[in-house]
């Protein structure tokens, strides 16, 4: 059923949120544990936002059908239907990084304390991107009508989902689905911001930062090895630490293979807290450059050839 065994552990991850947040909806507990609780499933929501990363770039399943289905299972976990990933991080992100097709290409930060440009990244290139959004949805409905369906049943059982919840127990709706909820979008679009400031991405290899610890590779699905992934995005999360030791680390500059994310976040955003680029120079911000729009030459090249699994082509 699977095309790597390894997403055993995906499945796993999404089972346990389900577990978890009937946990929250059924057993009375103490207002410490629904702190506990809540900041588990905080974390748990932005590692299956990992697994919907994943999802789109490579399927879990052999079966189309099977693939449907999960998608629609990680919409309720991430809080976003997942072919939504697909327009602002495939298609913009991946094919034009750090360029002006790119929606969340980094230079759109310039506050003066780094730690702010971390913090508010998704509060800046969210607009544009649900925007896009927008317009994407629209294409699609007679461009790729496979696409737009698995949208909307997508869209209507994580609708259906919150109403649900919310009608349950409003209280109990907000601090166990809707904050873990936004701290996953927060996350997923921050961690770019992580991976890509002060990069070339131009460069052959040193347009990412990497992050090769074991621990936090383990739960994020192999994350950490970012320029790999961008190298080759279809690869499975499972065949990046391997890819990286053979195609990238030999070559990419040193300061952008890292081994703690904690460390690096601590140096970039608390003491020192500048905001350097990958050699330790400071970032230097030219002009603000506005947005180009990159679907026309996208739905003619690009959407006629995805297939039911929404998989791109193997550039994006």
């Amino acid at each position: 059923m699977l095309r790597h065994t390894a997403d055993l552990r995906s499945i796993a991850f999404v089972l346990t949120y389900f577990v978890l947040i009937g946990v929250a909806y059924t057993v009375a507990m103490p207002w410490y544990a629904w702190i506990g609780l809540a900041g588990v499933l905080s974390l748990l929501s932005f590692f299956c936002a990992v697994i919907t990363h994943n999802t789109v770039h490579c399927p879990v399943f052999k079966s189309r059908g099977l693939n449907s289905i999960f998608q629609v299972a990680l919409s309720l976990t991430y809080g976003h239907p997942v072919s939504m990933f697909v327009p602002g991080h495939n298609l913009s992100h991946h094919k034009y990084t750090q360029q002006t097709r790119d929606r969340m290409r980094t230079d759109k930060m310039r506050f003066r304390w780094n730690l702010l440009n971390q913090l508010f990244f998704m509060f800046v290139v969210g607009p544009p991107i649900f925007k896009d959004n927008a317009r994407f949805v629209k294409a699609m409905k007679t461009k790729n009508p496979k696409w737009y369906r698995q949208f909307i049943v997508e869209l209507v059982v994580y609708v259906v989902f919150l109403a649900v919840l919310l009608v349950l127990d409003p209280i109990k709706f907000v601090v166990f689905v809707l904050i873990p909820h936004q701290y996953a979008a927060w996350g997923i679009m921050g961690i770019n911001f992580v991976q890509h400031d002060g990069c070339d991405g131009s460069h052959e290899f040193n347009h990412s930062r990497n992050f090769t610890g074991k621990l936090v590779n383990w739960f994020t699905f192999n994350n950490g090895f970012h320029g790999m992934h961008h190298m080759r995005p279809g690869l499975h999360w499972s065949l990046l630490p391997a890819a990286h030791a053979k195609e990238l680390g030999p070559f990419i500059h040193p300061n952008l293979d890292r081994k703690s994310l904690l460390k690096y976040c601590f140096e970039a955003y608390v003491w020192p807290g500048k905001r350097l680029d990958y050699e330790g120079n400071p970032v230097v911000l030219d002009a603000p450059r506005e947005d180009d729009d990159w679907m026309p030459a996208t739905l003619k090249k690009e959407l006629d050839i995805y297939d039911a699994d929404y998989v791109p082509s193997a550039q994006a």
